[in-house]
């Protein structure tokens, strides 16, 4: 795969954090609170493995 390719897929899915953090502000979650928890923890860990991958990209 073409690293530019990667890089803007990885950033079309680190546009989404923000949806994700703002979801969690919601009080009537639940127990959906750990999923996007769990989601954002991902996607950092995503994010971070690509910055180690490729230090010279910038998201």
């Amino acid at each position: 795969m073409e690293i530019e390719v990667l890089k803007t897929r990885v950033q079309a899915v680190a546009t989404k954090r923000e949806s994700l953090l703002r979801l969690l502000e919601q009080p009537n979650l639940g127990t959906l609170r750990i999923d996007v928890n769990q989601a954002l923890e991902e996607l950092d860990d995503l994010i971070d493995e690509f910055k180690r991958t490729f230090p010279e990209e910038v998201l």
